[in-house]
């Protein structure tokens, strides 16, 4: 589904993020949108998932109609840029540098939220229970794995693990997380593409 609104870029929504105190950082709420495109959940909406950027209860109060448009056509611009990576099954780790054992705990650090909180939560939709094919389910279940390797070399590095090692792990599992999206994606979601259809409330 696509909506027509032009995404801003990512200096001007991680703006309007702080503007609105969004606690999510921009790289979870795009991974978080394409794991709710990829979601078999046809149920949720993308108003459901930009009110998960905010603590239950905290979302933020727009005063007037203005407003609202506004913000969600902001969102809805990012949506729908999204929408077109996984189109043309597109969809990548953001490369990220370091320059010292801090920088590259906190890039394990960030991976996974991405990963385990961007992805696979937007994938399950706040629905557990969902019934899917198996083979998604492992596909899934494998995703949420390789989350799991990141916070593992958070705490490697903690104990003093070599750095090039983590690093060289660390750009593995991020290539493994990018086939494993792109296989959910070629598999469960191009053959449904064109009927692909989320309600905007």
């Amino acid at each position: 589904m696509q909506t027509e609104n032009q995404y801003i870029g990512d200096d001007k929504f991680t703006k309007m993020l702080e503007h609105y105190q969004c606690p999510t950082p921009l790289e979870v709420v795009k991974m978080r949108f394409a794991g709710a495109l990829c979601s078999p959940n046809l149920e949720l909406r993308p108003t459901d998932v930009i009110s998960s950027f905010w603590p239950s209860g905290q979302a933020p109060r727009l005063e007037t109609k203005s407003e609202a448009d506004l913000f969600f056509k902001f969102f809805m611009g990012l949506w729908d840029d999204v929408f077109k990576k996984i189109k043309n099954n597109d969809i990548r780790l953001e490369t990220l540098k370091f320059k010292n054992a801090d920088d590259l705990r906190l890039n394990c650090e960030r991976r996974y939220t991405e990963v385990e909180l961007g992805f696979v939560e937007g994938f399950w939709g706040g629905k557990s229970d969902l019934k899917i094919p198996e083979y998604l389910a492992q596909l899934i279940d494998s995703v949420s794995e390789l989350a799991g390797i990141y916070n593992t070399l958070a705490k490697k590095l903690d104990n003093g693990a070599d750095m090039s090692e983590i690093a060289k792990t660390l750009a593995h599992t991020d290539a493994m997380v990018e086939k494993s999206v792109s296989f959910i994606i070629e598999n469960s979601v191009l053959p449904r593409i064109e009927s692909l259809q989320r309600v905007v409330n």
